[in-house]
């Protein structure tokens, strides 16, 4: 996991000054170790981010908590394994503005071969909303132009999640 997701995640947990537990802090550390553990399996030579539940669950380590939205993305090599989650757009409790140039920059620079986009619905809602789907297709088109594959967009709500690729939508 890049330093800037842990650190995000870090900050995030540490939330708008509340008081954390000595409990809330154990925890924290426990998801940090299990973050860390998921990421140095994904790069391990023949781990592959292939299995969709399995996307989906380190996907909401990462977002469920999350007080506003978050758009994530993980960039894949040929194989499917992770060269590196990123945050890439950080936005309020209901809405955060995606660019696909960015994206698509990222995705260059990173020499990607696929990715997998994800964000969080705060609410806890995991349903898609028609922006969602609309972006979605927009960042399809833009990478595709560089023969970056979209494998999946993964909404998390809460500990529930929904695949665009599980619905056919990709």
């Amino acid at each position: 996991m890049s330093k800037e997701t842990r650190a995000t995640y870090g900050a995030a947990s540490a939330a708008p000054k509340r008081r954390r537990s000595a409990k809330q802090a154990g925890e924290d550390k426990t998801i940090e170790a299990a973050l860390d553990i998921l990421s140095a399996r994904l790069r391990k030579p023949g781990a592959a981010m292939s299995d969709p539940k399995a996307a989906a669950d380190y996907l909401k380590l990462i977002l469920a908590e999350k007080e506003h939205e978050v758009f994530l993305v993980l960039y894949l090599d040929s194989q499917n394994r992770v060269i590196e989650a990123r945050e890439m757009f950080r936005g309020t409790i209901d809405s955060a503005s995606v660019y696909p140039r960015e994206v698509a920059k990222e995705a260059l620079a990173l020499n990607a071969a696929a990715i997998i986009l994800a964000h969080n619905h705060p609410s806890g809602e995991p349903e898609p909303s028609k922006a969602d789907r609309g972006i979605t297709d927009q960042l399809q088109k833009a990478l595709s132009m560089f023969d970056v594959r979209t494998l999946d967009h993964i909404v998390i709500g809460g500990n529930e999640h929904t695949s665009f690729a599980g619905r056919g939508w990709l």
